[in-house]
């Protein structure tokens, strides 16, 4: 990332479309867009998108309302939607070959599920993804809570990266050994897109952010007001903890709300320095600015675990460049098994509580997913800590996971750094 990419990326905030509110049947169309990723007297860059954008749409809905999508392929190559961190149908999960067959160009698909938690989530591709992700073909959804949080400014905003040639093209080195054996498709271009453009000072905003990128660890630093921490993964905190600098792994997300003192800013913490991602610009002020403390989102309703009969597994990440040996046929390796495999890693009776000890073996940190279930990462003393879909594992470190699994089907586990999914990070468990 050199200075003229910097500059690029402070320049004008780059927006993208919004549904609002909505129950009505959607449709997201994939195909090719254009976006302006540099600035304006640079070439766009060709992708690919949902509805003519990338990202797709913004998709709004309330707490228990039923969404309904179809979704029209016309991207040039078989593709499928996954609903990131929602607890849907099984049949909804938009994953090929295990929920469902890929959606080939030409075809639709009808997706319709119910969403019972409010919080940040997104959709993206789920076919080729490490390629198609990076193309542009994600969008976020916003479940908004019955009783929402009293803000006057509630902005979406997007995290990602793209790997670009001089003339603004996208490199065309998808699916390389050295990102597949390292840390995945890092792009050379960072930015943060908005779904609004300006609050005003004294502004109460709730900032939803969505780390989109394929591989990239976002240390974001936002200046521009003092606030608090509320949700992560669609998750609320039970109590807000202070805003301070972020780390978003591939697909995790964070909400927090911020009164704005002045242009909201964001930043990627790198080893050169500070790297201006891009700001909410500020107009005007507002007349009666928010007084009262920043409190809780509602408590969902979710599970209590199990803990004195909670099922004890050790799921072991291993391979990539500087990892050492493993038994599986491919680059990377859970528990010495490289991809897919017939039967599921385990199977779980609905309502089972299992302690999982994700063992990271590897030279690089991993952003590992479950679908179809939330789980509570645990801290070192052993008490619950926070309700996420993804957690970040460090090189050559543990993590226990505690999770109740409750919602039958079979559901994906896997790296969300997609190249290592795609080179063999990923297993699937059934839930009667």
């Amino acid at each position: 990332m050199n200075r003229r990419q910097f500059l690029a990326c402070s320049a004008a905030s780059i927006l993208f479309p919004t549904t609002g509110w909505t129950t009505a049947p959607l449709r997201l169309k994939a195909g090719p867009v254009t976006a302006r990723i540099l600035p304006e007297d640079d070439r766009p860059t060709s992708m690919l998108g949902f509805n003519g954008s990338t990202p797709g749409p913004e998709l709004r809905v309330r707490q228990g309302d039923r969404l309904s999508v179809s979704f029209e392929n016309r991207a040039g190559q078989a593709s499928t939607i996954h609903w990131h961190g929602i607890h849907l149908d099984n049949a909804m999960d938009g994953v090929p070959d295990l929920t469902q067959a890929a959606v080939r160009p030409g075809e639709t698909f009808r997706y319709a599920f119910d969403v019972p938690h409010a919080g940040t989530y997104w959709y993206h591709a789920h076919h080729r993804s490490w390629e198609q992700v990076a193309r542009g073909l994600y969008g976020p959804l916003i479940v908004e809570e019955r009783g929402p949080p009293p803000v006057d400014r509630d902005i979406t905003v997007v995290l990602d990266d793209w790997r670009l040639e001089r003339n603004g093209a996208l490199h065309e080195s998808f699916g390389n050994r050295h990102d597949f054996s390292h840390a995945g498709r890092m792009g050379n271009v960072a930015r943060a897109l908005f779904s609004g453009a300006t609050v005003r000072r004294g502004d109460r905003a709730r900032l939803r952010l969505i780390n989109a990128a394929t591989a990239r660890m976002f240390a974001v630093r936002i200046d521009g007001g003092t606030g608090k921490v509320v949700a992560h993964d669609g998750m609320p905190l039970a109590e807000p903890s202070p805003l301070r600098d972020l780390l978003l792994a591939p697909a995790q997300r964070t909400d927090v709300i911020l009164d704005a003192a002045g242009p909201v800013s964001f930043a990627l913490g790198t080893r050169e320095g500070l790297y201006g991602l891009g700001a909410i610009a500020v107009e005007g002020s507002n007349p009666a600015p928010a007084a009262s403390p920043v409190g809780p989102l509602p408590a969902p309703g979710i599970p209590a675990p199990d803990r004195s009969a909670a099922t004890r597994l050790t799921l072991a990440m291993q391979g990539g460049a500087m990892g050492g040996r493993h038994c599986g046929g491919d680059l990377w390796a859970f528990n010495h098994r490289s991809g897919m495999p017939d039967a599921p890693w385990r199977r779980f009776a609905r309502g089972e509580t299992a302690r999982i000890t994700l063992r990271n073996d590897t030279a690089f940190p991993h952003g590992i997913h479950l679908h179809g279930h939330h789980f509570h990462e645990l801290r070192e003393d052993g008490s619950l800590g926070d309700y996420r879909d993804t957690t970040l594992v460090d090189p050559r470190r543990s993590r226990d996971i505690l999770c109740v699994f409750d919602n039958p089907g079979k559901w994906l586990l896997h790296c969300h750094t997609l190249a290592h999914q795609a080179s063999g990070m990923k297993t699937w468990v059934e839930v009667a």
